[in-house]
């Protein structure tokens, strides 16, 4: 059974290695998630282990799918710095192990953050992926709205220039 855990910096820390794996399968697969491949597994650790102070001061929310002991996916929440935005957060680094798509883990993981941003009193989330890609049918199928595309807005990790989309999602205030 897969549970999602919202996870404290310590645990973020513990669970650096998986997701650092969850993170080189990702890349490794094609999806594009800011990095270039080939994605060295210690690099990617290290990249989570840096996140802590954030999820610590509170401005990343980052969420976990395990099944078995292992991560299966994960999500993060960044909160908008200024104070005009309060209101605002963006949805980012949407990741599921390749092994484990086509089961709704995806949803069940964007459902999550939503609803945590939700009960934050966060009434507007926003979140941009690659032109095409698989993660577009995850976020439509969640009700989310399409803005439009930026082309070459992001690499791919072969190095390619893509276009990006971005979409947002309003939330019911508490």
């Amino acid at each position: 059974m897969t549970e999602i855990v919202h996870v404290s910096a310590p645990e973020l820390v513990t669970y650096a290695d998986d997701l650092a794996g969850l993170l080189v399968e990702t890349v490794d697969e094609g999806s594009s998630v800011g990095f270039l491949a080939p994605l060295d597994r210690e690099a990617a650790a290290i990249w989570w282990r840096e996140r802590a102070a954030a999820v610590e001061a509170g401005s990343i929310g980052i969420w976990i799918a395990r099944e078995g002991g292992r991560v299966s996916g994960t999500i993060a929440l960044v909160r908008a710095p200024l104070p005009n935005a309060r209101h605002r957060a963006e949805v980012a680094k949407l990741m599921v192990r390749p092994s484990a798509r086509g089961q709704g883990l995806g949803r069940a993981l964007l459902a999550a953050v939503e609803a945590y941003a939700a009960t934050e009193g966060i009434t507007l989330l926003i979140l941009d992926t690659e032109t095409g890609s698989l993660a577009e049918q995850v976020y439509c199928g969640a009700g989310w709205s399409k803005v439009g595309s930026v082309p070459g807005y992001a690499a791919d990790p072969a190095g390619s220039l893509k276009p990006t989309t971005f979409y947002y999602k309003e939330l019911a205030a508490p």
